[in-house]
């Protein structure tokens, strides 16, 4: 695979050279430039029945798997790749007590009950993080900040009175702000204190020691292909590699392999993100968040005495979008707002949109007893991916947890989600359907430019061809693993991307995230031309 891993210079801790922390595209986060790679790596003893297995190193991977080994279980952590290496390691990092789908929002899908007891998991979620930077004097830069939400048109000023009056109605502490540091003219704020960040790769880190430290076995570089569940216990292989465990948790940002009931009920989208250095110095010295849609939001990070301004927004579907016009209209408008001197880091992140607005937490649909999944977060990973390790980790402890029901996968609301569902499974096999026609039809690979890819019509096949910057052909079968639609090209990630279902794959075809199992074909195409 190319460009993923980045060496930095520097040494480990056992005076072994020290590697970056790879992420799962062509583009390095803020986060990967400023974070050391640990070498933890366990010694599995194949004959031992663990009691949970974890799929996945992310921030939900790694909570969980700490809950459960501080609660005297026995885990072990499988990453396909190395810890952070998904949505982690391109979060932006904000922590909040409010969500992406606000709580008028779960009130009319739901009902206020389920609203207030949303608020109440994501409370229990920011205070969980602040609890274990405490205790465990986690170097990862948490600060708490206030969160200001701006409006700027009326039609926005009535979007952020509900926002603000149903935050109040479930108890969650917010105030119309006298004065807001927004960067343009705006009508109306709203501020929330107690809100916070971090450098989420460092956290995670530190994390993984305490879980080590107890005992945890992490296994990098082991993709779970296929788990076979026996009456007490699932067998997970990897190659020739297997892991016996009670319990699975999927913690893969959407559930891998075949097709599952939560791949419809989940919309892949893509956010893009900079980190920018300004000719001023006015940082925001707190969170700051338009309400435009998609919206735009900005702080501050600072890392060695230099401090960058981080920007996200612009936000599309996996697949769909053009990823450079993205970077390329975040860094116009965050010019628009800020005196940007230069751009150090740009990067995307993908992130799934549930149906009904709430994540999806719990026992895995259709799938045997003992086996748990997390999806669906929005752009809220940081909060609801710790929301899941509590709820995951007191279904496997106690049997039950306070939100599953909430929560819970398999749950059926007949209006909400619905239509959002019927749109999104509509878009896919229009996706199905109509990208395996009007295919380019080219005469010479030399058509390609260096460093691009296509998905075109050569010699009567229909291909995916990258051309790598030494002018390298590298050809694969177009058609993803997981449900058979054809991917696209991200030409800023270098990354070949699934519109229906989110899968993402190398210039080599290798599956970088789910939820496909199995690389795209390669093809062999002869001489080239």
């Amino acid at each position: 695979m190319e460009n993923i891993i980045n060496k930095n210079p520097g040494e480990n801790n056992d005076g072994s050279q020290a590697v970056s922390i790879g992420r799962d595209g062509h583009n390095e986060s803020l986060w990967q430039k400023s974070a050391v790679k640990e070498n933890w790596n366990g010694a599995l003893d194949p004959s031992v029945i663990y009691d949970t297995l974890i799929v996945g190193a992310g921030i939900t991977g790694i909570t969980t798997a700490l809950l459960l080994q501080k609660a005297g279980h026995k885990c072990v952590i499988a990453e396909a790749h190395n810890p952070g290496y998904g949505t982690t390691g391109g979060t932006t990092a904000h922590i909040n007590t409010f969500a992406d789908t606000t709580f008028a929002e779960v009130e009319k899908a739901f009902d206020k009950q389920a609203a207030k007891q949303f608020a109440e998991s994501i409370a229990e979620s920011v205070a969980l993080i602040a609890a274990n930077v405490r205790t465990y004097n986690l170097d990862c830069d948490f600060r708490w900040q206030n969160a200001y939400v701006y409006a700027e048109t009326d039609k926005e000023v009535d979007e952020l009175k509900d926002l603000f009056e149903s935050a109040l109605r479930v108890g969650v502490t917010a105030e119309i702000a006298d004065h807001a540091p927004a960067p343009v003219p705006y009508q109306k704020a709203v501020v929330f204190d107690k809100q916070a960040q971090f450098h989420p790769l460092k956290y995670i880190t530190g994390l993984q020691k305490q879980f080590t430290d107890l005992g945890g076995i992490v296994l990098e570089n082991t993709r779970i292909e296929e788990i076979e569940s026996q009456d007490d216990f699932h067998i997970a292989k990897s190659g020739e590699r297997q892991i016996k465990a009670k319990a699975v948790v999927y913690a893969t940002h959407i559930p891998p392999g075949g097709v599952n009931v939560l791949h419809f009920r989940n919309a892949p989208y893509r956010s893009y993100v900079i980190a920018a250095l300004l000719n001023d110095d006015n940082y925001p010295d707190a969170l700051v968040y338009d309400m435009q849609d998609p919206y735009h939001y900005f702080r501050t990070h600072e890392i060695d005495g230099q401090k960058y301004l981080i920007a996200g927004g612009h936000d599309h579907k996996t697949g769909h979008g053009d990823p450079q016009q993205s970077f390329t209209d975040l860094i116009n408008y965050t010019k628009r707002c800020y005196e940007v001197k230069s751009i150090h880091s740009q990067w995307s992140a993908q992130y799934y949109v549930p149906a009904d607005g709430l994540p999806y937490i719990g026992h895995l649909p259709g799938a045997s007893n003992g086996i748990y999944t997390a999806t669906g977060f929005n752009g809220n990973g940081m909060i609801l991916g710790t929301v899941s390790a509590i709820v995951l980790s007191d279904l496997i402890l106690k049997g039950q947890s306070t939100y599953e029901s909430l929560f819970n996968p398999g749950r059926v609301k007949p209006i909400a989600g619905f239509m959002e569902t019927i749109k999104e499974n509509a878009d896919v096999i229009g996706r199905f359907i109509g990208d395996r026609f009007g295919l380019e039809e080219i005469e010479s690979v030399s058509e390609i430019p260096v460093g691009s890819g296509e998905i075109v019509t050569y010699k009567d096949q229909k291909l995916a061809i990258y051309k790598d910057p030494h002018g390298k052909i590298h050809a694969l079968n177009p058609v993803c693993t997981h449900t058979k639609c054809i991917v696209n090209w991200n030409n800023s990630e270098k990354t070949w991307d699934c519109p229906c279902h989110g899968a993402r794959f190398d210039t080599e075809g290798v599956v970088l995230t789910g939820p496909a199992r199995a690389d795209l074909e390669k093809v062999n195409i002869g001489p080239q031309a």
